[in-house]
């Protein structure tokens, strides 16, 4: 019992890696000081790019490199803490395991452990360099204590000066090649006395492998020392290979508690693991299970469900997440590029489509402007990668630009600049609908892991691409349904200008239900009328298609606007829909310069005169059609004088969730007010800008202008 015991004459713990360079080693040191100026146990440093996009990791402090692989490269976009720190110029707190559930359900998925952690950015007033993150032990409070945070917020500041200082010098630090800390000279003292305890002892590093095992560790596992040294147990003990066992292991090391399992031998052996972490790695202590503890299982199988590889469970979990989001085409290629793409390394990402005999490309990021446009429309009798891979659901990848062209000697699209490729067949539903290329500028080795997760993201691409092309098909359609009942341009008439807006819905793809139009009556009379059918699909298009023909038949028979509206609300009655509908209508004399206006449940028309004075007009508005077949709709006289504007609308420009409706049409009006002299379509852009209607928008938007003017 006086041998000592075993180590590994390998390299082990390493305490912080980091590649070389004078910057960044100086930064390096500054991380390995975290455990004591923090008390932190693990950490790392991410720079930017160099097209500032995605986030590389630097430097390493107590997380082995399988622990940081699926984050190795981050996008800035990604919902992870480090890049949040970086778009939003702050510290991220994330006090704990459900802190992260609630706000980062992602990485919770995928590194299911508890610990508390803070992201801060690295840079100057002008210039960004990365962000810094680390790690405290479950043990730490929810909250960061006044003094941590001064702290904290000095070792990230020492870590800008250094990286400033190098950029300064002309030697900006960036991410490179790794060269591993070796691990301090153990005392032989202690391993001696270690060595003669009945029990097994084994110092485990944090990559996994073991360093140290005592005799008794190897007798008990029934495994030679010089077998198990370097190795990692679940790998070379076949009855630890369940993932419970691997995940106990992250668990203490990344939440710095310790912890236990119980294993059996085969074939009847039942042996106790205690796990006791610290910075450096962990100590693990085997000893003989009590026998009444044979049937106690290994893992629940609500554990098991959470003991997949993190690296391959985030990087499928990520992308199933964000797909979610996606609409359009665009948005799926969008996504791959900015959230995918960078966490393997990738330079270019392009969507593939059999269409017509030929290969379709539809969509692209990260290529040079017109590159890709080359390969558009490659007949699908080519003998091509991106057509193999299109016509074959399996996937190919090539590790470098020789081996692609050893298969395919002639083709023409090595002139992409690139020098590795994916090509992902993307099936859903047994059906082959195309296929996504990942492209990387340097040669890349995919292992085993990689190739079968960017195998599965394949499938998660397909279905969000296949969900995609139907919404963009039935997009098309509905848009053009809409275009179709709306009149395709307005009238030119003497003595008024006219100007109109009209802005889908973005959230959705069904039609709407608004209207308008403008009608010569008579040579110096015209109608003009807007509405809002209720609803958003094809009833409401095809009744408000109905409504604006009946409110031009009853205009064209010189009703006037009391009678056009209450013929319009019998005609609804007799259709016998459910859907209501609001309108107002203007009938307008030129030669007067007067107006007669009728509402229907509408918003009220705003005027805008030629003092420059903005109001609102008080009709007496009348029920909404469809309510009361019997509705009376009376009618007011509007003053026209030459530099008078009309404002009328539908709902959609005012009604957002949450919002006021006074105040917003308070706002719209101070709008007019200070735009109303201004010419007609820039008016128009100044009303609907200021809804902050320019990009998203929860319901349809009608506009329609009229100005007064000399003939």
């Amino acid at each position: 019992m006086g041998v000592p015991w075993h180590r590994s004459p390998r390299p082990g713990h390493e305490a912080a890696e980091a590649p070389a360079g004078r910057g960044l080693d100086e930064a390096a040191q500054i991380l390995r000081s975290a455990p004591t100026r923090l008390d932190a146990h693990i950490g790392g440093l991410y720079l930017l790019s160099e097209n500032r996009q995605v986030l590389e990791l630097a430097v390493t402090l107590g997380a082995a490199r399988q622990f940081t692989r699926p984050w190795q490269r981050i996008g800035i976009a990604a919902p992870v803490p480090v890049a949040e720190a970086v778009r939003s110029g702050r510290v991220v707190w994330v006090g704990g395991a459900e802190d992260m559930a609630r706000r980062y359900p992602r990485v919770a998925l995928a590194m299911p452990y508890a610990f508390c952690l803070a992201a801060a950015p690295l840079a100057t007033r002008r210039t960004g360099y990365g962000a810094v993150f680390v790690l405290w032990p479950a043990a730490h409070p929810p909250e960061m204590s006044p003094g941590e945070r001064d702290r904290f917020d000095a070792f990230a500041a020492r870590l800008v000066e250094v990286l400033a200082d190098a950029a300064r010098a002309g030697r900006p630090v960036r991410a490179g090649p790794r060269a591993g800390v070796a691990e301090c000279g153990s005392a032989a003292p202690l391993t001696t006395m270690a060595a003669r305890l009945p029990e097994g002892l084994c110092d485990i590093d944090l990559d996994g492998r073991l360093g140290a095992v005592t005799p008794a560790a190897a007798e008990l596992l029934g495994v030679p020392v010089e077998l198990l040294l370097g190795a990692r147990p679940w790998a070379v003990l076949p009855w630890l290979r369940d993932p419970v066992y691997e995940y106990h292991y992250r668990s203490a090391v990344m939440s710095g508690q310790s912890t236990s399992f119980v294993a059996l031998r085969p074939p009847d052996r039942w042996l106790s693991f205690e796990l006791f972490p610290d910075p450096s790695g962990l100590t693990a202590r085997i000893v003989t299970a009590d026998i009444a503890r044979r049937d106690r299982p290994t893992g629940t199988p609500a554990q098991r469900a959470v003991h997949t590889r993190p690296g391959a469970l985030y990087h499928l979990l990520h992308l199933a997440s964000a797909l979610t989001e996606a609409v359009s085409v665009q948005d799926v290629v969008s996504l791959v590029s900015e959230q995918i793409v960078p966490a393997f390394g990738g330079q270019a990402v392009a969507v593939l489509i059999p269409e017509g005999g030929r290969l379709r490309i539809a969509g692209h990021r990260g290529y040079p402007p017109g590159l890709v446009d080359q390969f558009d429309s490659t007949p699908l009798t080519e003998p091509t990668p991106g057509v193999q891979a299109s016509t074959n659901p399996v996937p190919v990848f090539f590790e470098t630009r020789a081996e692609l062209e050893r298969v395919y000697p002639d083709r023409h699209e090595t002139q992409d600049g690139m020098a590795a490729w994916a090509y992902l067949p993307l099936v859903t539903s047994r059906r082959l609908i195309g296929t996504c290329v990942l492209a990387f500028a340097e040669p890349h080795h995919f292992d085993l892991e990689e190739r079968a997760v960017l195998t599965s993201l394949g499938g998660l691409i397909a279905q969000a691409l296949d969900r995609a092309r139907l919404y963009d098909t039935k997009l098309v359609l509905a848009h053009g349904l809409q275009e179709s009942l709306l009149p395709r341009a307005l009238p030119a008439v003497p003595s008024l200008e006219v100007s109109a807006r009209y802005l889908p819905c973005t959230e959705g793809m069904e039609v709407g239900g608004d209207f308008y139009d403008l009608i010569r009556v008579a040579p110096d009379t015209v109608a003009v009328v807007i509405g809002d059918v209720q609803g958003h699909n094809v009833n409401a298009a095809a009744l408000m298609g109905q409504v604006r023909t009946a409110v031009r038949a009853f205009a064209t028979a010189d009703a006037d606007p009391s009678t056009v509206l209450s013929r319009t609300n019998r005609l609804m009655a007799d259709l016998d829909t459910a859907l209501l509908a609001t309108c107002a209508y203007l009938r307008v004399d030129l030669a007067r310069r007067e107006a007669w206006l009728a509402d229907a449940g509408h918003p009220v028309p705003l005027r805008y005169g030629p003092d420059g004075r903005a109001d609102a007009l008080e009709p007496r508005t009348g029920m909404v059609l469809n309510v009361d077949p019997a509705a009376d709709y009376p009618q007011i006289r509007v003053d026209l004088p030459i530099g008078t504007t009309l404002v009328l609308y539908t709902d959609g420009l005012i009604d957002t969730p949450g919002a006021d409706l006074d105040q917003a049409l308070a706002d719209l009006i101070a709008t007019l007010a200070r735009h109303g002299g201004e010419p007609l379509d820039r008016l128009a852009d100044a009303l609907v800008d200021r809804a902050g209607h320019g990009e998203q928008r929860t319901d349809d938007v009608a506009l329609l202008l009229i100005r007064s003017v000399p003939r």
